[in-house]
């Protein structure tokens, strides 16, 4: 009984022993073991693993492509055209040790502020470099340049034990404070562009409409000028008719025009003329011409 009252306990610690000296390394993750905060091993295939228990520890790392958004950085090309620019990058620990030795126990939160402090400067160093506008930035060209960004920023990278796989412009802004003016200017390009068109557009309405003045008053001069020749035609054959007429019968044809002036002269209930009573306008009025009338016709 008293052997059994110590086997146990030692079974115990041996149990506890043996599932501290064992530890599993994931495929998605690397491993270190630290003894007394130096690193004795690196466990980068996954599986079982051993160690020294309560004397070493496991610290472990990611070993899949991270994604870091970069805060937004306000860049100035050579255009002097200020872009808010908005960024991340995909990255990945490429050697655990050298990660270890240069961030200590801060593991992933002080590797990310360390490559922001990599990322932004050479965020702005190259879009803010000669021959780099805000055209540039903004065109096809915009591939080029986040390749540029990313070489740098891997070559900077490398002390911090990471691997920087990409460098994304996520988007690229103008400042708030030059907005409204960017707004303003467009707006009143847009004013500019309407007004010439407006004005276009009246120009043509005015040469249509001078067109079609132009044609009525053609028009309307042709008509007159045909009306007029008609009407002088007609005219023309009214007198030749009253001229034969005239000329076969004088005497009938100054009876007609004195009855035709009679009528239109003597119109109406109360129509009153003031004329010498010897006028001729009264010749075939008189009885006497009457007379001489029928003597002529008797004759």
């Amino acid at each position: 009984m008293k052997a059994a009252k110590f086997l146990i306990p030692i079974g115990v610690i041996a149990i506890v022993g043996v599932l501290s000296s064992v530890f599993i390394v994931d495929e998605r993750e690397k491993a270190l073991v630290l003894q007394f905060g130096q690193i004795k091993s690196v466990k980068e295939d996954p599986g079982l693993a051993f160690k020294i228990p309560f004397i070493q520890d496991v610290v472990r790392y990611d070993d899949r492509t991270l994604s870091l958004d970069t805060d937004v950085v306000e860049v100035t090309p050579s255009d002097d055209r200020r872009l808010v620019v908005d960024a991340f990058a995909r990255y990945r620990i490429s050697d655990v040790v050298q990660f270890r030795q240069a961030v200590g126990v801060g593991g992933l939160r002080a590797a990310e502020d360390r490559l922001e402090g990599i990322l932004n400067p050479t965020i702005r160093a190259v879009l803010g470099s000669d021959g780099v506008t805000s055209n540039t930035i903004l065109s096809a060209d915009r591939a080029e340049l986040m390749a540029r960004i990313t070489t740098q920023a891997r070559q900077r990278a490398l002390p911090l034990g990471l691997e920087v796989i990409d460098v994304r412009l996520k988007q690229t802004n103008l400042p708030d404070q030059n907005l409204d003016a960017t707004f303003a200017r467009m707006r009143a390009e847009r004013e500019r562009e309407a007004a010439d068109e407006i004005a276009r557009g009246e120009e043509a309405a005015q040469r249509v409409r001078a067109l079609a003045d132009r044609t009525v008053v053609e028009l309307t001069s042709e008509a007159t000028r045909e009306a007029d020749i008609v009407r002088g035609q007609a005219d023309a054959e009214r007198n030749a008719i009253f001229a034969d007429a005239f000329g076969a019968d004088p005497e009938f044809f100054e009876f007609y025009r004195s009855l035709t002036a009679y009528e239109r002269a003597l119109q109406g209930t109360n129509s009153t003329m003031v004329m010498s009573p010897d006028s001729e306008f009264f010749n075939y009025l008189r009885s006497d011409q009457g007379l001489r009338s029928e003597e002529g016709e008797s004759r």
